[in-house]
């Protein structure tokens, strides 16, 4: 429960502008405005009696919530996914969603699961793995982009990786095609220095984080992964247990039970995409014919064998959430991962325990 005997400003915060509304001890609206959402134009506002701000998680509520606190205020930062089904409406405005925000951070926080921002190594050793991560996209996008048109006239591309599209597939190009497909081929050998330079420097940037080395020790977990779980964790305490992990990457399935009903449901997809589809990616390699044998493997195309519409699909997944939750406690113990009889030894040291 929060101090209801301070004011509580809800803000909602917009690109350009952001809704205000300020409730008294009370609970009565005293205030209604906007402001700029710029650094000077929220400290102008903000330099006022210490409150409860509640604002919303978003592209500007890390700058915006550190100023806060710097001001002195009590800060709330809301989880977007909680507040949209706490405001489910069709009177949506942003002032209306202003006053929301205030009045549920006034009656309990807890209802809008705060979100803690990451510290600033943390969230720039991401923006450089995030910023491979868009050049790769691109990379794919021309890539299909150039073996479609050639498809068009009839020839094909033989099949090979996208680092390696450039150097093998350009002297193939029909001549007629030369003149639209030559620009971009230099874009994709541009890029491809681009993104060795990232690979290089996210090495370099692993190499200084002890914990991803510890965490990196799974086949198919690199260090690119390794890295950007370290970092969207951040603190490996804050995890009760290693199982939470997987449900903090959205992994673990939705529940709508009722009574007898119980249906199998699609994951949250709650948290970090990005990370959820690197630990999605290293579960197909491990999965897949390049995949060292392990339990985990076993485990995986074994579900996978249940047979059903979407069973890979699901194996995959499963075999997601159980990296999330081996790679956190790898982290907490720093033992030595052992990729056959894991399991089987950890149960058997909690028995003896």
């Amino acid at each position: 429960m929060t101090n209801t005997t301070i004011e509580t400003i809800g803000c909602d915060l917009g690109d350009k502008r952001s809704e205000i509304c300020v409730l008294d001890a009370d609970g009565n609206v005293k205030l209604r405005t906007s402001v700029r959402t710029t650094g000077v134009w929220m400290r102008t506002f903000f330099t006022r009696a210490a409150a409860h701000v509640v604002i919303e998680v978003g592209s500007h509520s890390r700058w915006v919530s550190e100023l806060l606190r710097e001001l002195g205020h009590q800060v709330t930062v809301a989880n977007a996914r909680r507040v949209k089904l706490i405001s489910a409406s069709d009177t949506k405005t942003d002032r209306h969603d202003a006053e929301l925000l205030a009045r549920l951070g006034r009656s309990d926080v807890r209802l809008l699961a705060p979100v803690q921002h990451r510290g600033l190594e943390a969230q720039t050793d991401l923006a450089v793995a995030k910023a491979r991560d868009v050049l790769v996209a691109t990379r794919t996008k021309l890539v299909n982009h150039v073996r479609g048109t050639v498809k068009s006239f009839g020839e094909r591309l033989p099949k090979c990786a996208a680092r390696s599209f450039a150097r093998r597939t350009r002297a193939l190009v029909p001549d007629d095609l030369k003149p639209a497909l030559e620009p971009m081929y230099e874009v994709l050998g541009r890029l491809d220095e681009q993104i060795k330079h990232y690979d290089e420097l996210i090495e370099r940037i692993a190499a200084r984080c002890p914990d991803v080395n510890v965490v990196s020790q799974i086949p198919g977990i690199g260090a690119l992964t390794g890295l950007a779980y370290v970092r969207t964790v951040e603190d490996k305490t804050r995890f009760a247990k290693s199982r939470m992990a997987g449900a903090f990457f959205g992994l673990r399935p939705r529940k709508s039970k009722s009574g007898d009903s119980d249906p199998q449901l699609r994951i949250t997809k709650a948290g970090d995409p990005f990370v959820r589809r690197l630990l999605v990616n290293a579960a197909n390699y491990i999965l897949g014919p390049f995949g060292p044998d392990s339990t985990l493997k076993q485990w995986g195309l074994k579900l996978a064998e249940r047979g059903g519409k979407n069973a890979k699909k699901r194996a995959t997944v499963a075999v997601a959430r159980k990296l999330a939750v081996l790679m956190h406690r790898l982290w907490v113990t720093g033992e030595v991962y052992e990729p056959l009889g894991y399991q089987q030894r950890r149960t058997e040291e909690a028995v003896a325990a």
